[in-house]
C-alpha cells in the first residue's frame, strides 16, 4: 500500500466511529427531549391553580322610594354578590329585615347626590355598610362583596 492509501484508510477508520458517536448522541438527545415533553403536561396540570368558586348572587326585588327632598322618586333594583352560600341563606331567611334596612337607607338619600356617578358609588358603600351588621344577635356579620345595580331610575 502506498502512503496515500494508508492515510485514507486511517481517515475512514476515524470518521466511522466519530459518526457513530455523533449519531448516538443525537438519538439520546432526541429521546431525552421527547421524554421531557411527555412529562410536562402532567406536572403542569398539578401546578394550575383551582378555578375560583362560583359567585353567589342574591337578587332583591326593585324598590320604589320617595326621597326626602322635593317630591323625587327613586326606582332601584339591586343584586348582592355575597361571600358564600350560608350568607345567602341568612339573607333569604331574614329578607323582610333586609328590605326594611334598605328602604330606610334609600329614603334618606339626596336626589342631587344620586344623580352623579360618585353618589351611586357612595350608595353602594352605604348598602354594604347597612347590611353588614348581624340580622339577629349571635349570628355572624353578612359579607357583601359587591352591589350591582339592575335598575336605577331617578325622577
Amino acid at each position: 500500500m502506498t502512503d496515500s492509501a494508508i492515510t485514507k484508510s486511517r481517515k475512514r477508520s476515524i470518521w466511522i466511529p466519530l459518526l457513530v458517536l455523533i449519531t448516538l448522541a443525537a438519538c439520546a438527545t432526541a429521546g431525552y427531549s421527547y421524554w421531557r415533553m411527555q412529562q410536562q403536561p402532567a406536572s403542569a396540570a398539578k401546578a394550575e391553580p383551582e378555578p375560583p368558586p362560583a359567585p353567589v348572587f342574591f337578587a332583591l326585588d326593585t324598590f320604589t322610594v320617595n326621597l326626602g327632598d322635593a317630591d323625587r322618586v327613586l326606582y332601584i333594583g339591586v343584586t348582592l354578590r355575597l361571600q358564600d352560600e350560608a350568607t345567602r341563606q341568612r339573607i333569604n331567611d331574614y329578607l323582610p329585615e333586609v328590605r326594611s334596612r334598605l328602604l330606610l337607607l334609600f329614603s334618606r338619600q339626596d336626589a342631587n347626590v344620586l344623580a352623579t356617578d360618585e353618589g351611586k358609588q357612595k350608595l353602594v358603600a352605604a348598602i354594604k355598610e347597612t347590611l353588614s351588621p348581624p340580622l339577629v344577635t349571635g349570628q355572624p356579620k353578612q359579607v357583601v362583596t359587591d352591589v350591582l345595580y339592575t335598575a336605577f331610575i331617578l325622577r
